[in-house]
């Protein structure tokens, strides 16, 4: 430890003289933020009723200064909702607090309230027009899990777990062996059919364990396969690319979404609809969730 804080010292000092040889002080960023895109496009038309309405910046934005009094939306009348910003501070979300109007023509505008994190403000409001459609997000068909859906935890090579780990349901593994359960400190039951461990309520279930279990392993495999393979050709999506793949703090109405990156839940996630509603997330990197994130239906 003693060493890292002598070199981190160092690096300082020697960072301050180069400083100092090198001429005038950087001056900061005196750059306005703009509006780079929006969701809805300028003039799109049958939006659905429970969407939402987003604008991306041209870098990150002072959190303070984004709200419902920097981002506007209009009908006939002023839209009540809230805004959010995704955990980049590059893109603002309005959800309003219930559906919009049929064919309804509405106006977002992003005022010069807003501000970069330099204070910079927007040089000019930003607005953009779209008209509603008449209906709300098409209802989806559930995806069928069959016998996959028995499990919390399904996988093919292998499950670990580091740290503090709590797990209510059961877990699958085939078609590799009980090793490649790693972390779990689990206990093999005398039948042999399935294991326990302290911080998993249910069972851990692996190929390798005694019959029936092996079958219904690469059955269960099998029924998420093909599960998967549906959802991810559903096509015509509600929503893409909302919040530039980033969604924490956000309410997701019912549907399909998309997006070309990963996504990112790093606060709480509300999925707003009732126990029938469907959301499909086709997703083509990683989906990366934060430590204590509670995804609440």
């Amino acid at each position: 430890m003693r060493k890292l804080i002598v070199s981190s010292l160092i690096i300082l000092v020697l960072g301050v003289f180069l400083a100092g040889c090198a001429g005038p002080a950087d001056e900061g960023d005196i750059t306005s933020p703009v509006v780079s895109s929006t969701y809805p496009a300028t003039t799109a038309t049958g939006v659905f009723l429970n969407g939402y309405v987003s604008a991306t910046f041209s870098e990150a934005m002072d959190p303070s200064t984004i709200g419902v009094e920097s981002f506007i939306l209009e009908g006939a009348s002023a839209v009540a909702g809230d805004v959010a910003l995704n955990t980049a501070g590059t893109t603002a979300i309005f959800t309003p607090n219930a559906n919009l109007a049929g064919n309804t023509v509405y106006t977002a505008t992003i005022t010069i309230g807003a501000m970069d994190l330099a204070g910079n403000p927007m040089e000019n409001a930003y607005s953009w027009s779209f008209t509603t459609g008449a209906t709300a997000t098409v209802s989806r068909a559930p995806v069928d899990l069959a016998t996959a859906g028995n499990y919390v935890l399904l996988a093919k090579s292998g499950v670990s777990t580091t740290g503090t780990t709590a797990i209510f349901g059961d877990i699958g593994l085939s078609p590799a062996a009980t090793s490649y359960l790693t972390g779990f400190s689990e206990t093999l039951d005398s039948t042999n059919n399935f294991a326990t461990a302290d911080m998993v309520t249910g069972r851990l279930y692996a190929a390798d364990m005694a019959p029936p279990t092996p079958a219904q392993m690469t059955t269960a495999v099998s029924d998420m396969e093909l599960a998967f393979t549906d959802a991810a050709g559903r096509s015509l999506p509600d929503f893409t690319e909302l919040g530039a793949g980033d969604v924490s703090s956000l309410t997701l109405v019912p549907g399909l979404y998309k997006w070309g990156t990963g996504l990112l839940m790093a606060t709480d996630v509300t999925l707003a609809g009732s126990a029938t509603d469907v959301w499909i997330f086709q997703i083509a990197e990683d989906l990366t969730v934060s430590n204590g994130v509670q995804i609440t239906l």
